[in-house]
């Protein structure tokens, strides 16, 4: 599983080392192939372990053609959709099109999701959970914004 945040930086290439907890359990994956695709919600990374995406393909191939919202989801996930291999030192190369739809120039936060990890431009991300924040502190506790469905 995936957990965890780091903040890295994108080496001049467009290349991001992955976090070493992150490539410890890469290293017990079937394969070291990963799936690069845009979060269709959020202007941000999603980054899948092959046998992992074999599984989303799976789920979106079940999606309708015919609902627009299914239909967006499928184009932009695997229309975007990158195959990757991560080198030597454990970097993967972020290509151009999708860092420049994520808005990712320097600074990247990397967020542990389980079966995945999220990349986000560092100053977007830090900007997306205060503002979160800040809206469960003003509902006065976690109702509408799913931590009311988790018995923490």
């Amino acid at each position: 599983m995936f957990r965890g945040q780091s903040a890295i930086n994108v080496d001049a290439k467009g290349r991001l080392a992955v976090p070493a907890r992150f490539r410890e359990v890469l290293a017990r994956a079937p394969s070291p192939d990963l799936v690069l695709t845009l979060n269709p919600w959020d202007r941000a990374l999603w980054v899948y372990p092959l046998h992992e995406w074999v599984l989303i393909e799976a789920k979106l191939a079940e999606l309708s053609d015919i609902d627009q919202h299914s239909r967006r989801t499928k184009q932009v996930m695997r229309g975007y959709a990158s195959d990757c291999v991560p080198d030597g030192h454990g970097r993967i190369l972020l290509p151009p099109p999708l860092r420049e739809i994520a808005s990712i120039e320097r600074q990247v936060t990397v967020l542990g999701q389980g079966n995945k990890f999220e990349l986000w431009d560092s100053a977007r991300w830090q900007a997306l959970r205060d503002q979160w924040f800040g809206d469960v502190a003003q509902s006065g506790g976690a109702g509408g914004h799913g931590l009311d469905r988790l018995a923490l």
